[in-house]
């Protein structure tokens, strides 16, 4: 699906009924330096529909690689297994060698919530995951962070403890070692993966400037939290062999509450202690802006540093929007409402006709010096339910792709989605015609008027046949008598 905005305000006028739902999941495999399979891997993710690829880093001293992607819950857990099952069958870890801990190709695959999820949604997501791993590709899994199962298993180190060769023996023999999803009976190349949920997660490297590991592992002993160090960090001592240096790996599972720059300055007053200096950190993967900018205030000492003295911030917040795309606007929108595919349609279409006769509401009141702020409310709706409409769509195709014998309730789901949106957008344009038609202007602007009376009801024409069609495919008798009732109130 091709991202389209049609000049947008801000996501916040259909909140309260149907909020986008966006989940990143940002899984680790054990390969770093063969691109090929790298490249397999990335393949599977961008073959799901509704999926954004955020990021990739890979590292051959590691041996490891990162994806960051994020999309709707349904898409993305699709896109985690299909990844999942690409590095299953590329990766032998009987002959993979790296800096990095690790018992699975699929290492691990954490979900994150980002908008309209909770953490228990994300947990849901991983128990689903976890059984179909098991289910379909015989692999283990153990469950970690918000979704442990047992309270040793909140903390990744601990399933880690001993690698893929302790696993390999132990499985089977040692009770420790029973995984959470399947039997005890680990992977003879694949190991075991680990899934879980948690909150974002800022993954931070600093290097020493020593070959000296000894020195890194001291020092990740004293920041990390289990040896009593900082809540919320987690770290260890590694080497880059291709660049002779030590690392201190660092997880900062709460930047907020324990900052980056806390961390990197202690991290550097204890290398000074060895005589070691620090030659540079790194980032894996993505970090939130309010991350760097608390690390800009703290060390460059600005004295009425605030976020809204950031330019992206400014901008952000006096036009509500997100930068325009290249072509932008309208031209875009009719690029994607041409191209042959599902989505953008005829759903989308009905609520930019809507969008456009509320913005002609605005315009005719304005001119004839009466208030426009309710068209102008409407055309913010309407224009975010152009896109709500293409996702809700969207959620259905991808409900029908799921394997059939789980098929139903998420299909189910997603057509109530489908047929709420639509009828949301049919109540307004309502609403808004009998305000349009109410209106008393002079006969010089009874022109624009009627383009935009015009335009309201071909929306709601159009919005109807998106209800009653998705109606049709609707189990739940209780939801139809639902959207029934609305539809009378609306004399339909």
């Amino acid at each position: 699906m091709r991202a389209f905005r049609v000049s947008p305000p801000p996501r916040d006028t259909l909140k309260n009924y149907m909020p986008r739902q966006l989940v990143e999941c940002v899984p680790n495999f054990s390969e770093g330096r063969d691109a090929a399979k790298i490249d397999a891997i990335v393949a599977s993710v961008l073959a799901v529909p509704e999926i954004a690829l955020l990021d990739r880093e890979s590292d051959a001293d590691h041996n490891r690689s990162v994806l960051t992607f994020v999309g709707p819950p349904a898409a993305v857990a699709e896109a985690a297994f299909r990844s999942v099952e690409t590095a299953v069958s590329l990766i032998d870890l009987t002959t993979h060698q790296g800096a990095h801990p690790r018992i699975g190709a699929a290492d691990v695959v954490p979900f994150i919530p980002i908008e309209g999820v909770t953490l228990e949604d994300c947990v849901k997501l991983a128990e689903r995951l976890g059984n179909e791993i098991w289910n379909k590709l015989k692999v283990p899994v153990y469950h970690y962070e918000a979704a442990a199962k047992r309270p040793e298993r909140v903390n990744l180190e601990n399933i880690r403890r001993g690698q893929f060769e302790a696993l390999l023996k132990e499985m089977g023999t040692a009770p420790e070692r029973q995984p959470d999803c399947g039997d005890a009976v680990c992977h003879p190349t694949a190991g075991a993966t680990v899934v879980g949920a948690r909150k974002f997660l800022i993954a931070y490297n600093v290097n020493l400037g020593t070959p000296d590991v000894a020195i890194a592992k001291k020092i990740a002993k004293i920041i990390r939290f289990s040896s009593g160090g900082f809540r919320f960090v987690k770290s260890m001592g590694v080497t880059l062999a291709s660049r002779n240096l030590a690392q201190v790996s660092i997880n900062l599972t709460d930047f907020e509450q324990t900052p980056m720059h806390l961390v990197y300055e202690t991290v550097r007053r204890e290398a000074e202690r060895y005589g070691v200096p620090v030659v540079g950190s790194e980032i894996v993967g993505l970090i939130p802006k309010k991350a760097i900018e608390m690390s800009a205030e703290y060390f460059l000492r600005f004295e009425n540093f605030r976020p809204e003295l950031v330019l992206e911030n400014r901008i952000a917040e006096a036009m509500g929007l997100p930068p325009k795309p290249s072509r932008g606007g309208l031209p875009e929108f009719l690029d994607a409402l041409a191209a042959p595919t599902a989505t953008p349609g005829g759903g989308s279409a009905s609520a930019a006709a809507a969008a456009m006769g509320a913005a002609l509401g605005a315009m005719v009141t304005r001119l004839a010096k009466q208030d426009g702020n309710s068209f102008e409310e409407d055309r913010r709706f309407f224009t975010e339910a152009v896109e709500l409409d293409a996702e809700a769509f969207q959620k259905v195709m991808a409900a029908y792709k799921r394997p059939k014998e789980e098929r139903a309730p998420f299909v189910e789901e997603a057509l109530h989605g489908a047929a709420e949106v639509p009828l949301q957008v049919l109540e307004r344009a309502a609403a808004m015609l009998t305000r349009l038609e109410r209106l008393e202007i002079p006969a010089k602007f009874g022109s624009d008027l009627a383009v935009a009376k015009a335009l309201t009801v071909a929306a709601k024409a159009g919005v109807l046949e998106n209800v009653r069609i998705n109606l049709d495919s609707i189990k739940d008798e209780a939801f139809q008598a639902s959207v029934q009732s609305r539809l009378a109130a609306l004399s339909i």
